[in-house]
């Protein structure tokens, strides 16, 4: 079940996005994603998130977070990867959204087919100052 972030959910969700960010991204240091992660939980609740719910237990085991058409993250547990939820969540904001953007590292292939295999296409290249890292960015357009 996907539904609308509420304030309740901050835990679980910040949890994901630490555990996520640290397995996907083994190129970055883990310390990083630490560093920042006070901030990332400040800002969260600004941003439009949904989660994805196991309907039966009622525990978060993904999300995606936006801020306009920008996607910030679609961060699913590692023990629920490749069942769909990320598919999922994506599929619910474009129905809402008809454009998407995102950066992604190049260095996270995973990431990079799932994105094309879901339509979005590489727009351009850049660098992100804070990681040293070169990104793509990508877009979807309905």
């Amino acid at each position: 079940m996907i539904r609308k972030y509420v304030d309740s959910d901050i835990d679980a969700v910040m949890q994901i996005w630490l555990n996520t960010n640290i397995q996907a991204h083994s190129f970055i240091s883990p310390d990083y994603w630490k560093n920042n992660f006070d901030v990332v939980k400040e800002m969260l609740p600004l941003a439009e998130i949904y989660v994805h719910e196991i309907d039966s237990a009622n525990r978060i085991d993904g999300f995606i977070g936006l801020n306009d058409d920008y996607i910030e993250g679609v961060f699913v547990k590692e023990e629920a990867q490749s069942k769909g939820i990320g598919k999922q969540l994506l599929d619910h904001v474009k129905k809402v959204k008809s454009t998407l953007r995102l950066n992604v590292y190049q260095k996270n292939k995973q990431a990079i087919q799932f994105y094309l295999r879901e339509e979005f296409g590489i727009q351009s290249e850049s660098l992100d100052r804070n990681t040293g890292e070169k990104e793509f960015i990508m877009i979807w357009k309905r």
